[in-house]
């Protein structure tokens, strides 16, 4: 047997990799319920999420863990609305390679046209700019990811500007969007990881699990055996052939996944290296009435307030709001700001008041996304020693993707260890007799 310590992402999908091959799994998880940070509080109808993440459907561990077949998807409008200067606009919808030197050109020849000498200049310098970003978002989309964890490697911040983009491309797009996706104000995270976060963003689209986050940990763990999923059980120590609970005593396995999050592995194998953490708030708002008529998200380019990025998140999920209510959900990169400061700024982004907005929830978790500076190994070993195996987005990218991937490679680790010891058992001589006259 094969203890998973841990019913989050990682170890509902090394769970699934080990049941799918054989094994006989038990999964261990001391809060009342699967998903870790991936939960879902319900409030008065409303679905609201601890996590300010959204996922991409590019990512490929949705497609390759065993379970996940029924997960369903609400996508975002292509691109993202980005409010600078006053003014929302639509920007970040890769371009269709085949259209390129078309748009390019037709780009061209707009910015080339004359202009009211008194007129606004277009947010992220005008159509040409917005074609050369399409065309630069699917070329990554097209680049594999091989060869952008082969790069150079920088933190994003420096890495962007080496690249020398267009200022108003910079700032107008780049920035707030690798924030969001990173949950880095600093843009500190390795070049590699924002590359591969670019990546994702540019081959699909960015969603949210239907009905909430914990939409997916518990699909994958409603597609495990019964039985094999326990919650409300403690771990208070590990090794390569038992696990000690707090209540059950001690469980002999042949092999234990270690997937808790960061602090607590670090708890329980002391020497294991901790990264250090992206505090992220999340606050949910019920409006009486919709500030924005489509399912897009929402990035502040300027920076006056807290809010990193917003949206009308009952217009990408109408399941996440009652009839006749809309659900705004901000994230906040972050400590809790004050109330005040919230929904000036959200009044702002919106261009409406928010006085007649209902605070529903404000979650914060100092330690919701581990960092990813440079230099970060975004494959770092899951095999600690024959027999005992760490997975989580800190050994990973810190994404869903990241989890989910990190699962698989312990669960990976832990089957070739199984066989390598299987076959290494010897065959009693009576046996080997016994085989050979029923061959004869």
């Amino acid at each position: 047997m094969v203890v998973v310590v841990g019913a989050g992402v990682a170890g509902l999908s090394a769970a699934q990799h080990l049941t799918r091959a054989g094994v006989r799994v038990l999964v261990l998880e001391a809060a009342g319920a699967v998903g870790g940070r991936m939960s879902t509080e319900k409030v008065d109808g409303f679905r609201l999420d601890r996590t300010g993440q959204p996922l991409s459907t590019s990512y490929p561990e949705l497609r390759r863990t065993p379970g996940l077949d029924g997960l369903v998807l609400r996508l975002f409008s292509p691109g993202v609305l980005v409010h600078s200067e006053g003014r929302r606009f639509r920007a970040g919808a890769p371009a269709d390679l085949r259209r390129t030197r078309g748009a390019l050109r037709a780009a061209r020849a707009l910015a080339s046209a004359p202009r009211p000498t008194r007129g606004v200049r277009p947010p992220l310098g005008g159509p040409l700019d917005h074609a050369r970003l399409g065309t630069a978002l699917a070329r990554f989309a097209a680049t594999e990811p091989a060869r952008l964890l082969a790069r150079p490697e920088l933190p994003i911040g420096r890495a962007l500007t080496a690249r020398r983009l267009p200022a108003r491309t910079l700032h107008g797009f780049v920035r707030p969007l690798l924030s969001a996706l990173l949950c880095d104000p600093d843009l500190t995270t390795s070049s590699r990881c924002a590359d591969l976060a670019l990546h994702a963003y540019a081959a699909g689209r960015l969603a949210v699990p239907e009905g909430g986050a914990d939409a997916l940990p518990e699909l994958l763990a409603a597609t495990l055996p019964p039985g094999i999923v326990h919650t409300g059980v403690r771990v208070t120590a590990v090794s390569a052939n038992s696990v000690t609970t707090a209540d059950h005593g001690e469980l002999p396995c042949r092999a234990v996944v270690l997937a808790t999050d960061a602090r607590t592995a670090g708890d329980l194998l002391p020497g294991l290296r901790v990264p250090a953490f992206h505090p992220v708030t999340v606050v949910h708002h019920a409006v009486p009435e919709a500030p924005l008529a489509e399912p897009a998200l929402l990035l502040d380019a300027d920076r006056l307030g807290p809010v990193a990025h917003t949206s009308v998140i009952s217009r990408v999920d109408p399941t996440r709001a009652p009839a006749g209510r809309a659900l705004v959900s901000s994230t906040v990169l972050g400590a809790p700001p004050s109330e005040h400061e919230l929904r000036v700024h959200l009044a702002a982004l919106y261009g409406t008041s928010t006085s007649g907005w209902e605070t529903l929830s404000v979650h914060h978790d100092p330690h919701a996304v581990p960092a990813m500076p440079a230099p970060h190994d975004a494959r770092r070993p899951v095999r600690l020693l024959d027999g005992l195996y760490v997975c989580g987005d800190h050994r990973d990218t810190s994404t869903v993707q990241g989890a989910l991937h990190s699962g698989r490679r312990a669960a990976r680790a832990a089957l070739t260890d199984l066989r390598a010891a299987r076959a290494s058992i010897p065959v009693p001589e009576p046996v080997q007799r016994a085989c050979a006259d029923e061959a004869a």
